[in-house]
């Protein structure tokens, strides 16, 4: 199963304003989204893909800065209902916001729009700076109902908006989060008009093929081939490339077959898989349920052994007073000494006397020569 994440649907959304007092109130229309050339040309698009081996796809709908519940519509439902039943291929529903200076302070990813943004089956961002970056990276990558799994860079703009710090990265990706690179830009075709006006991407093909050379092999880089996905971001035809056609190109940035090829059929997988247990409780799928097996009997229960209690029972032995500490002591004592023997006697007297009689003999003989040679002299 091949992957393609980002298909960019243009929505021509129409507000009325009404006053009450002095402020002005926005609300949606409820006019069409689209109209029948568009409808052909996404059905048009669609056939294109599935018959280069696409069987999971995803539109995309651009926010710029904020999304607002009361003035956004999610138009990705009522484009799924018009399209043609095709067997075989999954449609899936994404929503990015586009992330500058006036989004630090909030861009309504919060608690009391859950339910809102339920809707969509994956949420990603679009920093352009680096506090933008940072807050994607640290805060909005942790499990909630509120996770964004995919953060795409510009690689297009003729200067990288920010820095790839590592800690930032290793970060991400361990909370589950991959990184997108559009391979749009490597063949320098047209971007999302969304992304134009928000400058985050560049009108020029030329420069920003250029660009998205140098960015793209940093990303590489610092990810080390690690958490990063390939989608198309493509909006004319002309430009589309079939899956094995998109992994070979991932290989002059740098990363191994495998790998290129992984980019395209399991890192995405694992995503949206991922990106369904935002919408359970706990990243549980489904309640668990106790499976019997037939013909299973439990086993029979053993009643419980009763023993006697130890007062009940008396003992018949004679009861005997332990001896006491005193008479242990004192008999130890006399097994102990040992009745001296007239051998040892003996043989500590020759150890103190070593020599022995000869000894005194030549002593006695010595002194006899001396007495000798002084009454000669």
């Amino acid at each position: 199963m091949f992957y393609d994440l980002n298909i960019p649907i243009a929505t021509t959304t129409s507000t009325t304003s009404s006053k009450k007092g002095k402020n002005k109130q926005i609300q949606p229309s409820n006019s069409p989204q689209f109209t029948n050339a568009q409808l052909i040309a996404i059905n048009a698009h669609l056939d294109l893909l599935i018959h280069l081996g696409y069987t999971v796809v995803c539109f995309n709908q651009t926010v710029h800065k904020r999304v607002d519940p009361k003035t956004h519509v999610n138009a990705l439902n009522e484009l799924l209902e018009k399209l043609k039943p095709r067997q075989g291929i999954l449609f899936l529903k994404r929503l990015s916001v586009i992330l500058d200076e006036d989004s630090e302070k909030g861009f309504g990813l919060i608690n009391a729009n859950t339910s809102f943004f339920n809707s969509y089956d994956i949420l990603s961002l679009i920093p352009t700076n680096q506090a933008t970056f940072a807050l994607a990276c640290l805060t909005h990558t942790l499990p909630s109902p509120l996770t964004t799994h995919i953060i795409s860079i510009p690689l297009t703009l003729p200067r990288f908006p920010f820095h790839l710090k590592h800690t930032l990265i290793r970060t991400a990706i361990k909370n589950g989060a991959v990184f997108e690179i559009n391979y749009v830009g490597a063949l320098g075709g047209e971007s999302d008009s969304v992304l134009l006006e928000a400058g985050a991407a560049d009108a020029n093909g030329a420069n920003g093929k250029r660009n998205w050379w140098a960015a793209a092999k940093e990303l590489v880089r610092v990810t080390k081939g690690k958490g990063v996905i390939v989608s198309g971001g493509v909006v004319t035809q002309a430009d589309l490339r079939a899956p094995r056609d998109v992994a070979n190109l991932m290989t002059f940035l740098g990363l191994p077959q495998d790998i290129a090829h992984a980019a395209c059929t399991s890192v995405p997988k694992s995503l949206i898989l991922r990106a369904q247990t935002r919408k359970t409780y706990r990243a549980v799928f489904s309640e668990p349920t106790l499976v019997i097996p037939e013909g299973y009997s439990a086993p029979a229960q053993l009643p419980p052994t009763v023993t006697p209690d130890s007062s009940t029972t008396t003992s018949t032995a004679p009861t005997t007073a332990p001896p006491s500490s005193t008479q242990q002591v004192t008999s130890s004592s006399k097994q102990n000494k040992k009745r001296p023997r007239e051998e040892d006697g003996v043989d500590s007297n020759q150890k103190q006397n070593p020599a022995g009689p000869s000894s005194d003999a030549q002593a006695q003989g010595g002194d006899k020569k001396k007495k000798r040679k002084k009454n000669k002299v």
